[in-house]
């Protein structure tokens, strides 16, 4: 299948310091390409730095700040952006949430990732550049202890199949996907989950975790999401990313 190239091209990942985003930050810069890491964090980031090396830009910033995406996208022009950032929701049954608790991840996620997408677009970024939302499993069998979670997960899903419509409309050549992984314990907000879960059933990590199957790490969301945008064929809105590989979704 046709292959974009990585090394000598730039890269923007937010929530570039932990879990998913530290992972992918790191693959993509294995792969060649020099990355931008955005995050809150800049101990976190400092460290990835320190591991990467010259390969990696530290920006210890909002990533939800509309002006920092357009600021990021207009300095860099990135060939790969990867909008991983998302704030941690609150797990409890939806009458211990408040509105806001319970629209936390529809102000921070959806609002990330409709900020850089519609930068990604208003640019535009070149050709053949690639936009991969992180989106989540729970967008699909829903999240019952997060509150908006879930919600917001399905809305950046539909945002990203929008946005790849008007690219096509618009023969602007950039890549828009939405990759929604399967709950893990491989992170700390997966781990969290978990645990929450775990109780409401009434049984132990263990045992939950069992039910689940082999566990999706983040070393493996890292490599497949390298994969996916180094391989042109994935050209579907959205796919399901457990661990073994990529399917699509509708």
């Amino acid at each position: 299948m046709p292959t974009n190239e990585l090394s000598g091209t730039s890269a923007v990942v937010t929530g570039a310091s932990r879990g998913f985003g530290r992972a992918i930050a790191t693959a993509l810069s294995q792969a060649g390409a020099q990355v931008v890491g955005v995050a809150r964090d800049r101990a976190r980031l400092e460290d990835l730095q320190a591991r990467l090396g010259e390969a990696f830009i530290p920006v210890v910033a909002d990533a939800a700040d509309p002006v920092l995406a357009g600021q990021l996208v207009d300095r860099y022009r990135p060939r790969t952006l990867v909008l991983n950032a998302g704030a941690s929701p609150l797990l409890r049954p939806l009458h211990h949430h408040t509105w806001q608790t319970f629209s936390r991840n529809w102000d921070v996620d959806v609002q990330h990732a409709f900020n850089w997408t519609r930068e990604a677009l208003l640019c535009p970024l070149d050709p053949g550049a690639t936009v991969v939302t992180l989106s989540s499993g729970a967008a699909v069998s829903g999240s019952p202890l997060s509150g908006g979670y879930a919600g917001a997960k399905a809305t950046i899903r539909f945002l990203t199949a929008y946005a790849k419509g008007e690219s096509d409309r618009r023969t602007l050549g950039i890549r828009f996907t939405s990759v929604l992984p399967k709950l893990t314990a491989g992170t700390d907000l997966g781990a969290a989950a978990v645990t929450a879960y775990a109780s409401r059933q009434g049984v132990d990590t263990s045992t939950f975790l069992d039910g689940l199957g082999p566990t999706l790490t983040p070393e493996q969301v890292g490599k497949t999401i390298v994969d996916l945008i180094v391989d042109t064929g994935y050209d579907q809105d959205a796919y399901l990313l457990t661990p073994t590989g990529l399917a699509p979704i509708g």
